[in-house]
C-alpha cells in the first residue's frame, strides 16, 4: 500500500518547453536545433547538461542563470507551464488520503515559484535547497525522510529512467514512469520490458486513477 507519493518536476508537473526555448534564445540557437541536440545527448545516455557544451565550450550553467537573471530573462514557472492533468491529479490523490510531495532538480528560486503556485500538496523542495541532486543517492535518501510512510510506501513518480526511476528503486523507493516528455516517451517501452518500475503511466491522471482505487474497500 502507498502511503506517500513524491513527485518530479521538469516533465512530470512542469512543460518544459519554454524553457528550453528560452536557453536556445539566450544561446542564440535555434529553437529546432537545440532540442535536436538534447535529443541526441539523451540517447546517448549523456547528462542534459552537455547539450550546452556544443553550442558554447566551458559553458557554467550556474553563472549563465545568474546572466539571464541580472538581464531581466530569468526562472519562471507559470500555471501555463504547468500540465493539464497535474492539479486534478495531485487533488485527487491528496483527497484519498495520501500524503502529496514535490522534489526534483530544481533551483531554489524554482522552489519558490512552485510554492507561489499553490499546488494541492502538502510539501515542496529542490536539490537547490538540499544541496543533492539526482541520481546521487543521498537525493533519494532525503525523499525518504521528507516523506512519511518506510520506503517500500513511498512512490517517487518522474519522466527519466537513470534519473529518477532507477536511483529510486536502488534506495528502496517504489517509482513509476509518466510517459511524456522526451525522456518518458524515449525510455517507456524498454521501462516496461524491463520492469523498471511499478507502473508505467501515460498521465497523472491515470496514476491518481490507480492509486486511488487501490485505496478503496472492497464492495
Amino acid at each position: 500500500m502507498i502511503h506517500s507519493v513524491v513527485f518530479d518536476v521538469g516533465e512530470t508537473l512542469l512543460d518544459d518547453t519554454r524553457e528550453f526555448a528560452a536557453w536556445a534564445d539566450w544561446l542564440g540557437v535555434p529553437r529546432h536545433t537545440f532540442s535536436a541536440v538534447l535529443g541526441a545527448v539523451t540517447a546517448a545516455g549523456h547528462d542534459n547538461a552537455l547539450t550546452f557544451q556544443y553550442f558554447r565550450p566551458g559553458f557554467d550553467l550556474n553563472r549563465e542563470r545568474a546572466r539571464r537573471e541580472a538581464a531581466g530573462h530569468g526562472e519562471r514557472i507559470t500555471e501555463a507551464d504547468l500540465y493539464p492533468d497535474v492539479r486534478p491529479a495531485l487533488s485527487a490523490l491528496r483527497s484519498s488520503g495520501l500524503w502529496i510531495g514535490i522534489a526534483g532538480n530544481q533551483t531554489t528560486r524554482a522552489a519558490h515559484l512552485l510554492r507561489q503556485l499553490a499546488l494541492p500538496c502538502d510539501a515542496i523542495a529542490t536539490s537547490g535547497e538540499w544541496g543533492i541532486a539526482k541520481p546521487a543517492r543521498e537525493f533519494f535518501d532525503r525523499v525518504a525522510e521528507f516523506a512519511p510512510g518506510p520506503r517500500h510506501q513511498i512512490l517517487y513518480v518522474g519522466d527519466h529512467r537513470d534519473n529518477d526511476l532507477i536511483p529510486a528503486r536502488a534506495a528502496g523507493l517504489r517509482c513509476a514512469l509518466v510517459r511524456r516528455g522526451p525522456w518518458g516517451h524515449l525510455w517507456a517501452d524498454q521501462v516496461r520490458r524491463d520492469h523498471l518500475a511499478d507502473w508505467v503511466v501515460d498521465s497523472l491522471t491515470d496514476l491518481a486513477d490507480l492509486l486511488t482505487s487501490q485505496r478503496q474497500p472492497p464492495s
